[in-house]
């Protein structure tokens, strides 16, 4: 970077978005971003997809730099607005599970966060394209879509009111049918998990794909077949321990195009809940995002 040049960064935070005070963020923002590389300016949103429209709007004006504030549904938000233009995502995670930011080792610690912008680490990411919609990080269209519908839903937020949602919903699933092409080899069978994975993780450290890399030019459909109550402790240990690929129940099927048939419409993307389509063609989009990690 030419000295007396500063690229210019617009921060976005969400409010609402998981269970800490967010009022001191500016002040943070003010204190510990390095003025001697960057100017910037904040936004507010004020309603769902808002972060959409302002990153839209930042990319028109050339800003370099769009940081998401928030969890999960906010860097979906600015990351997919994002994609293929020449401005860099960054993210200071303060949601309820910051799956993505903890995969990329971005601090949870906004002070810590902030100064991680400062280092400038920057990678091109892939991302994901379903039908005529992208994502980021992880996709489902199983028990995990159930999971963000109920929460995005309920009234409590933060990691207790996940882990509630989950228990809530456990014991009322029944698992749902799909078809899967890869390659011209199709599957049919019954599902708790249909996971699509760029990214390792929903987040919170509960860890679907432990081998996905988000620079490898493929992704991960992971497969969690039924099972019973008694077998439910150690599957979760297993994806608290970073080994779901390697229960009895799990199958990781490593792809770039693949096309899927549900039996049930429901899925989420980077844990917004969403409208799909019966008959899904994913495939990967090579490095189409620019996105500044940690260490």
């Amino acid at each position: 970077m030419k000295k007396g040049k500063k690229e210019k960064i617009r921060f976005i935070i969400n409010p609402i978005s998981g269970i800490s005070d967010k009022t001191n963020i500016p002040e943070l923002i003010a204190e510990h971003i390095d003025e001697d590389q960057f100017t910037y300016d904040i936004a507010f949103t004020e309603y769902r997809n808002h972060a959409t429209k302002l990153t839209k709007q930042a990319v028109s004006e050339g800003i370099k730099i769009v940081c998401a504030v928030g969890g999960d549904g906010s860097v979906h938000e600015v990351g997919t607005a994002l994609i293929g233009s020449a401005s860099e995502l960054a993210i200071i995670p303060i949601g309820s599970g910051n799956g993505l930011a903890r995969h990329l080792k971005i601090p949870l610690n906004v002070k810590d966060a902030i100064l991680c912008i400062n280092d400038r680490l920057s990678i091109k990411m892939d991302t994901v394209k379903v039908n005529e919609k992208t994502f980021l990080g992880v996709g489902g269209y199983g028990f995990d879509a159930v999971v963000a519908n109920e929460f995005d839903k309920g009234p409590k937020r933060g990691l207790r009111g996940y882990i509630m949602t989950v228990f809530k919903e456990f014991f009322k699933y029944n698992p749902l049918n799909v078809s899967i092409d890869v390659d011209g080899k199709v599957k049919t069978l019954p599902i708790v998990l249909c996971t699509v994975a760029n990214s390792s993780q929903f987040g919170n450290g509960f860890t679907v794909s432990p081998e996905s890399d988000v620079t490898d030019g493929e992704l991960e459909l992971c497969l969690l077949k039924p099972f019973s109550v008694w077998n439910a402790p150690s599957i979760i240990m297993n994806f608290l321990r970073k080994r779901s690929h390697k229960s009895r129940f799990s199958e990781v099927i490593p792809f770039k195009k693949a096309k899927i048939k549900l039996s049930k419409k429901i899925a989420h993307y980077d844990g917004e809940p969403i409208d799909v389509k019966d008959e899904l063609i994913v495939t990967v989009v090579p490095k189409s995002l620019n996105i500044l990690v940690g260490k």
